[in-house]
């Protein structure tokens, strides 16, 4: 916080100037659907979560402190939430097939990378020239973190991320999807080797976040670009690690069809997803029964903000660079707005 407010100040910013400090929040949880100001009673319910997405919300509440010791309590922070823009989930797609006392402890797919699916969800529209409540689009944001979403008419209906951010997709150091199987497995073995249950599951935690993915699979790094270039040395392992990431981003793209009844958009985002165009190559050609036509020029052009299909492909794919700042700045001053017409 102090490196961003000491480079504000060398582009000749007054941080005393600053109305609002905004947060991407990663999880809100059950209660915080919308975007807030950052208060005692919204900083318990953020700890309350923490252990739901242990990578990112204790570095976000960190961020926060931080922001108010800088900025000093005159400055308003504000709270905008990935969960929040798939609230509109359907309940078929957000119950799990648990008990059902599992709906009364908030055990549920909440969905994650919303500020980035929102915004490309705005900017996919306005490329298009057509209003969102008329369009069926897959959102895939592929990156370290990696998730895809439908969305009907802006609406999200269905997304591969759940209860937390390590459900779905292969990712760069995390599992996505398991079979619930292996973990009980793995939970007995550590009980056999005389680990407690909470061991057991800190050592779980570890694998499944820190040493899986394209890290785990491929053998040493999660930077696609690494493991792109591994693949073209002839390793295995780098090879094995990136057809597991298409295979699954893939299927589970096409999964999302029985939720929109068709495609007119797929929009690529996120570090890999805007910048790997080899990847966004292999992923696009096993989708090629639904009508998603790449034209491979256009792909490996490496620009932002592009359509990247053919001109007889049914379906457009747009490259979209992630823009979550924008959306949070933008909510921010929505807020500030709204506290203080006058202003």
């Amino acid at each position: 916080m102090n490196a961003v407010c000491d480079a504000l100040g060398e582009l000749g910013i007054d941080t005393g100037s600053i109305a609002a400090a905004g947060h991407r929040i990663v999880h809100g949880g059950p209660r915080l659907r919308q975007t807030v100001r950052v208060d005692d009673a919204v900083e318990r319910e953020l700890e309350a979560v923490r252990a739901l997405a242990p990578a990112h919300v204790p570095r976000e509440l960190a961020a926060l402190d931080a922001a108010r010791e800088r900025f000093g309590p005159a400055v308003p922070q504000i709270a905008v939430f990935d969960t929040t823009f798939h609230r509109t989930l359907p309940q078929s797609a957000a119950t799990y097939g648990g008990p059902y006392e599992w709906l009364a402890r908030d055990i549920r797919r909440y969905g994650f990378h919303g500020i980035n699916v929102a915004y490309c969800v705005e900017r996919a529209a306005h490329l298009l020239g057509k209003p969102v409540g008329e369009l069926r689009m897959a959102v895939a944001h592929l990156g370290n973190g990696a998730s895809v979403t439908a969305i009907l008419g802006g609406r999200s209906v269905d997304t591969s991320m759940g209860f937390t951010p390590l459900d779905g997709l292969l990712m760069g150091t995390r599992s996505g999807a398991v079979d619930p199987g292996i973990l009980i497995y793995l939970l007995r073995d550590a009980a056999a080797r005389g680990l407690d249950a909470a061991a057991a599951a800190d050592e779980l935690d570890a694998v499944l976040n820190r040493r899986s993915g394209l890290l785990g699979l491929g053998g040493g790094t999660a930077d696609v670009r690494d493991v792109l270039a591994a693949e073209r040395s002839g390793d295995a392992r780098a090879a094995l690690a990136l057809a597991v990431f298409v295979h699954r981003a893939a299927v589970t793209l096409a999964g999302l069809l029985p939720s929109l009844g068709g495609l007119d958009a797929l929009v690529f985002t996120g570090g890999i997803g805007e910048h790997a165009a080899e990847v966004r190559a292999r992923i696009c050609e096993r989708l090629g029964f639904a009508g998603v036509a790449l034209d491979a020029g256009a792909n490996r052009a490496r620009s932002s903000d592009v359509d990247v299909a053919t001109a007889g492909s049914p379906v457009r794919i747009f490259v979209i660079g992630a823009r979550e700042e924008w959306f949070v700045a933008r909510e921010c001053a929505r807020y500030v707005a709204a506290e203080r017409p006058a202003s």
